[in-house]
Order: structure tokens, then sequence, then C-alpha cells
């Protein structure tokens, strides 16, 4: 796991109404960065985003409808796992969880299915200079967004 990523385990509490589920409180020690902005982006089937990365933000991430592979590749130099690369699968299918991506770590992600949706949690608003891009294909990462799933 790279350094600095949290997975928060989600508790579900559903009754024949349908269920509840807290994601995230200002009072979370997995939340310590505070809240800057609230997204959510909507992606079709096949859809990949990559790669992104944030000189001092912190982004949370939860997929409430959909499924997706969650991509991370460690580039922080001082970090004790630098070069690390992670991947978690988020959604319906999966485990209910939100997963903290601290800066300097370049993140993506590819729909696997149906229509997905992303709510996620910026510690900061939206500024350019803070948004970095590199390359889906970045042969220094070297990770391949067109694999399937492991042949078992």
């Amino acid at each position: 796991m790279i350094a600095g990523v949290e997975i928060k385990e989600l508790t579900t509490h559903p009754d024949e109404r349908g269920f509840f589920r807290e994601i995230i409180r200002v009072t979370d020690h997995f939340f310590g960065e505070g809240f800057g902005q609230f997204s959510h982006s909507l992606m079709y089937p096949g859809v990949a985003k990559a790669w992104h990365i944030h000189k001092t933000q912190v982004d949370w991430w939860y997929v409430p409808v959909g499924n997706l592979r969650l991509a991370m590749k460690d580039l922080r130099k001082d970090s004790p796992t630098f070069g690390e690369l992670q991947e978690i699968f988020m959604g319906e299918n999966y485990a209910a969880a939100a997963v903290k991506i601290p800066p300097g770590v370049a993140h993506g992600c590819k729909v696997l299915g149906d229509v997905t949706h992303l709510f996620y949690i910026t510690s900061n608003v939206y500024d350019p200079d803070e948004e970095g891009r590199i390359a889906h294909d970045d042969p220094e990462i070297g990770y391949d967004w067109i694999k399937g799933p492991e042949i078992k």
C-alpha cells in the first residue's frame, strides 16, 4: 500500500426501505485536511481518466453507483513507497469504502461495466495551478489502462 493512502471501510445500515451509509465526518482523522470542494463525475462504460496529480491537495473518493478501478502511483521522491503502484476496486460490486489520496500520488480510474458515478471531496477549491496532468501512457508510470481482469 502506498504511504498516506487510506481506505475507510464504510458501515451500511440496511432495512426494508433501503440503506443508510455514512461516508465522511468532519471529525474523522481520515478527513483531517478538511473540506475544500465536493464534486460529482459521471463516467460512461469503458472510460479511463488518467493521470492526475496534485501538489498539495488531498482527494477523498467514493463510488456510490457503478464500479471502477482506481490506480495510483507514488511519485513522491521522499516517500518510503516511492515508485509503488496500487490498485483499488471501488463501487457497487466491492466493499463499501472511501479512499484518501495524498498529494504527490498520481491517480486515475477506469470504469468497469456500466455508467459509474464518482463523488469526491478535495481539500482545496479548484485551482488550475494545483492540477497536474500526466499522459495516460506515460512510460515512467508504465500502466496499462486497456488490460482486462487477471486470468487465474
